[in-house]
C-alpha cells in the first residue's frame, strides 16, 4: 500500500512539474547571447543581412533584453513555437518587431530564460 501511494505521489509531482514549463501567452523572458555568432533556436536575422541594412553585426543590442510571448503554436510533431516582441514595444535591429524562437531548445540551450514572477 506505501509503494503505491508513494507512485502516485510521485506521478503528481512529475505531472505538475511538467504543466509548469509550458508557454502561455504574457509570459515574460530574457534574451541572453551566448555567442558573438548568432542564435540557434531564436530566429533573429544572420550577420550578413544585418550589415546589408547598416546595422552593426553584433548582437549585444539584444542580449538582456526582457520579451513576452506574443503567441504560441505547438505543431503536430510536439516542438513548441513562440513568437516573442520585446517588452517596451521597441524594434529588434530597428526592424523586427517579432521574432519567432524554438520555446524548449531555445531554454535548454540558454538563450531564453525565463523570469520569475
Amino acid at each position: 500500500m506505501k509503494k503505491i501511494i508513494f507512485t502516485l505521489l510521485c506521478f503528481g509531482f512529475f505531472l505538475t512539474a511538467s504543466a509548469n514549463n509550458e508557454p502561455k501567452v504574457g509570459d515574460l523572458l530574457t534574451v541572453k547571447a551566448k555567442t558573438a555568432q548568432g542564435f540557434n533556436h531564436i530566429d533573429f536575422p544572420k550577420a550578413n543581412i544585418l550589415k546589408k541594412r547598416g546595422v552593426v553585426t553584433n548582437y549585444k543590442s539584444v542580449d538582456n533584453q526582457t520579451v513576452i510571448i506574443d503567441k504560441v503554436s505547438t505543431k503536430n510533431n510536439g516542438t513548441t513555437t513562440v513568437i516573442l516582441k520585446k517588452e517596451d514595444g521597441s524594434k529588434f535591429f530597428g526592424y523586427l518587431t517579432k521574432v519567432k524562437a524554438n520555446y524548449k531548445d531555445a531554454l535548454d540551450s540558454g538563450e531564453l530564460v525565463m523570469i520569475k514572477n
